[in-house]
């Protein structure tokens, strides 16, 4: 028996979703920091087969950016990549995800976490009612920006610790340039972009 069931309250499960391309710091952090503050028993980590947002921009194969994934959550305790949406394939819609993940986990409470910048915006996500039906979303905010406003019907708080300004395009154009990624992203994740030639 887990230990939210032994407690009698529900199994509390976080969801990141993103293209992770590549997973770096920022995403650890913001795990942490979800795991921490909401009482998570699992952070999920669910890397989009193709982005709705991002349908114009190349990406990394999906299979390295698992890999990476893995290589950065070895030995985290409570951290799970999950790949249902690479498997899906096509483009990654949250709200399939969040169906799977409450006819996976049934009774469980459901906290999406989600890009403060993308809060205005969640009202225009495919199937929205359902969307905000299914779970709760947690904005996580860079430094500097105030706390979003939740459109109705989305439930919704915000993480308070560990904003860091660091995103994937910006570790990407690093390794273009041929300057350092180290302290950016988990070093066995900046060991294999190196061996791999990744993201020249």
């Amino acid at each position: 028996m887990n230990a939210a069931a032994s407690s009698g309250r529900c199994l509390r499960l976080g969801l990141l979703g993103g293209s992770f391309d590549p997973v770096h710091l920022g995403h650890l952090l913001i795990a942490q920091t979800a795991q921490e503050e909401l009482e998570l028993e699992r952070v999920f980590f669910i890397p989009a087969a193709r982005s709705p947002f991002k349908l114009n921009q190349e990406h990394a194969p999906a299979a390295e950016r698992l890999r990476l994934l893995r290589l950065a959550l070895a030995g985290r305790s409570g951290w799970v990549v999950d790949d249902l949406e690479v498997r899906r394939g096509g483009v990654s819609y949250t709200v399939d995800t969040l169906r799977e993940f409450a006819r996976r986990f049934v009774g469980a409470e459901l906290y999406y976490l989600v890009g403060a910048d993308n809060v205005p915006h969640l009202a225009e996500w495919r199937e929205a009612g359902e969307l905000a039906a299914l779970a709760r979303f947690v904005a996580v905010l860079r430094p500097g920006e105030m706390p979003p406003v939740f459109p109705e019907p989305f439930r919704g708080e915000v993480l308070r610790g560990f904003p860091l300004g660091v995103s994937s395009s910006q570790i990407r154009a690093r390794v273009r340039a041929g300057l350092p990624i180290t302290g950016l992203v988990p070093d066995a994740v900046a060991e294999a972009i190196r061996n791999n030639r990744l993201y020249l």
